[in-house]
């Protein structure tokens, strides 16, 4: 059949199981928009305010859904808008296709109206990126395109496309949806050598990441975790892997976790790390790091491997095949018994009782933002899907909400993109509208993108946007207190926005916070509302995040509250 390539490129995004994508339209991409036009009833475009808020929101998109985002803007400015969604859904693993169009190839290299060179500007952030130059080439370029981005450790993938190449005709004949390629598997002798490791330990310990939520391995990790009686730390990327209510759940570990956590890889004698990659966040002095224990290695990255941490046993593969494995080697060690290390959770219940997160509870009348967020908790569903921006707010949803479910957690956890929350949010409600979405911001962050309100007015989304208005850059100005003698460079602002306006302004409802007595009647109501609204939550600027370990520290140097810090 000769096609298009702007309909080939259609076809085949729809053979690949794409229903929903987002963008932008421009000049270089009139071919696509005129034919999704006429594909609207098979494929849904969302129009974003800013093509920065597709790419968040195609990545808030696949994190909830387990699907691929796509992503579609125009040539140029079109292109380089993308460029900072693409690198946060990179950092942190998320399957994307984003597709630019660009000028045609008579005028590439000319310096042309709205012409970059968008392959060579997104070659250190994407699995691979591909420079369509024939529509015949179009087809098992979108199919290769999602295999790429779904296999091995996910991520994003870019396809350009010059603007004649959608107008050009080709014979298209429709190609089979993308199969995942093989994962590497580990030997018998790794996990025999891995359990018999395990078996023996007197103080296990499993740190948990991303990988795990991204396989789909959270029911394994949980039976795996009991079978072996080992507590679970998590990284911010796993935050959502293990319900909180687990007694074996120790919340999130690194810069800002929870001192139990903290202390439980310092005293640990085996570290089981799965589906995580010791960032600076976790690991932040690495020779000290988990320097008692043994530490085993799962992931389905190689070059993860000893990139960090030192580790001593390996096991590259997919996170869920791995713990499926190891879990039956383990069973055959123990004769089907389970692990008993009453003697180290008893260790750890001491850690909890020594050191403990700051308390949730508004004393007087200023609102303490952890009540916010635990109070949302209490109210919200259970399969709620929390997304964050970037900052104080987001650590304390990160220390304070009870997860119960995976894929419940989005946030831009390795780049740390301001602005990433509202798009996301955006995306998520778009893959689940079944589900009530949160998006927790704070006033500088949500200034970066609130033009993506618009979007979930005008598709009447289910999400509710908690400012945490607080008239500074919230961790910014925490870093300047402890660690630059209160010398607050630029982040203490005087903006006059009213947040309740603006929510009515882009045709939201906006309600105001400002006593901590009205805390659950006004989150009550919010949650009540049938389409989006913003709560403009005013907390103290003197308002902090504890622990924190200073970068380049650990445990050791862990400050539990400002007042350790002054003394």
């Amino acid at each position: 059949m000769l096609m298009t390539g702007a309909q080939i490129l259609i076809q085949s995004l729809i053979d690949q199981g794409v229903d929903t994508l987002f963008g932008y339209p421009g000049g270089a991409v009139l071919n696509i928009y005129d034919e999704l036009y006429k594909r609207k009833d098979e494929i849904r475009h969302i129009l974003v305010s800013h093509e920065q808020g597709a790419a968040h929101a195609a990545d808030g998109y696949a994190r909830s859904t387990g699907r691929t985002g796509v992503a579609l803007a125009t040539s140029g400015p079109g292109a380089t808008n993308l460029v900072t969604g693409i690198a946060t859904a990179y950092h942190d693993s998320v399957p994307l296709v984003a597709i630019t169009g660009n000028v045609t190839l008579d005028l590439i290299g000319r310096d042309s109206f709205q012409e970059v060179d968008i392959v060579s500007i997104t070659n250190p952030i994407v699995k691979h990126n591909f420079f369509v130059t024939s529509a015949d080439e179009l087809a098992e370029t979108i199919r290769l395109a999602f295999e790429i981005a779904n296999s091995g450790r996910k991520g994003p993938v870019l396809v350009d496309i010059p603007k004649d190449i959608t107008a050009a005709k080709a014979e298209f004949v429709s190609l089979p949806r993308f199969t995942v390629r093989a994962n590497p598997e580990p030997d018998d002798a790794s996990f025999y050598t891995t359990a018999s490791w395990i078996a023996g330990a007197e103080r296990p310990l499993i740190y948990a990441g991303g990988g795990v939520t991204f396989s789909d391995a959270s029911d394994m990790l949980n039976t795996f975790a009991e079978q072996i009686d080992a507590p679970v730390v998590l990284s911010m990327m796993g935050i959502s892997s293990m319900s909180a209510s687990s007694p074996l759940n120790l919340g999130l570990v690194g810069m800002h976790g929870n001192p139990a956590a903290n202390m439980a890889v310092s005293a640990c004698d085996l570290l089981i790390t799965v589906g995580a990659r010791f960032s600076d966040r976790v690991a932040g002095n690495r020779q000290s790091f988990a320097s008692e224990a043994r530490i085993i290695h799962i992931d389905i990255d190689r070059a993860e491997i000893s990139k960090n941490v030192a580790t001593n046993i390996t096991l590259v593969g997919d996170a869920a095949d791995c713990l499926e494995k190891l879990l039956q080697h383990v069973k055959v060690l123990q004769q089907i018994k389970k692990a008993d290390n009453a003697e180290w959770r008893s260790e750890i219940d001491g850690f909890k009782r020594q050191h403990a997160l700051p308390d949730a509870k508004s004393v007087g009348d200023a609102i303490n933002p952890r009540e916010v967020i635990t109070t949302v908790g209490e109210l919200a569903p259970r399969d709620a899907i929390i997304a964050t921006d970037v900052g104080q707010h987001q650590m304390y949803v990160a220390q304070y909400y009870p997860f119960n479910r995976p894929r419940t957690f989005l946030s831009s956890c390795g780049l740390g993109t301001m602005g990433y929350g509202m798009g996301a949010a955006n995306g998520a409600a778009i893959g689940n509208p079944d589900k009530r979405v949160v998006l927790f911001t704070g006033d500088g962050s949500f200034h970066m993108n609130l033009a993506e309100l618009a979007v979930a007015v005008s598709n009447n989304l289910k999400i509710l946007v908690i400012v945490m208005n607080n008239s500074v850059l919230g961790m910014v100005h925490q870093w300047q207190k402890l660690f630059y003698d209160g010398r607050y460079s630029s982040t203490e602002f005087d903006r006059k926005t009213d947040y309740v306006k603006l929510a009515e302004a882009f045709g939201a409802r906006g309600l105001r916070l400002t006593h901590s007595a009205d805390i659950r009647a006004v989150l009550t109501d919010a949650l009540g509302t049938d389409g989006p609204c913003v709560i403009d939550c005013q907390i103290p600027p003197t308002e902090r995040v504890f622990p924190i370990i200073p970068p380049g520290g650990g445990t050791e140097d862990m400050i539990y509250g400002e007042e350790e810090r002054q003394a």
